[in-house]
């Protein structure tokens, strides 16, 4: 993959982690319910991949 492209893929990623973020807040969804979302889904991804 071209430089151009993966530092492109960061800046989306980025934006929409940004645009995520911004909208769960300005929606009312309070901060401990997406760090709850966000702990939830990483340790789920933990575990299915040390089943392998």
């Amino acid at each position: 993959m071209p430089l151009t492209h993966f530092l492109g893929l960061i800046a989306l990623v980025i934006l929409a982690a940004g645009l995520t973020l911004w909208l769960a807040l300005w929606t009312g969804v309070p901060f401990a319910a997406l760090a709850f979302a966000a702990i939830s889904a990483s340790v789920i991804l933990t575990w299915t991949r040390v089943s392998r």
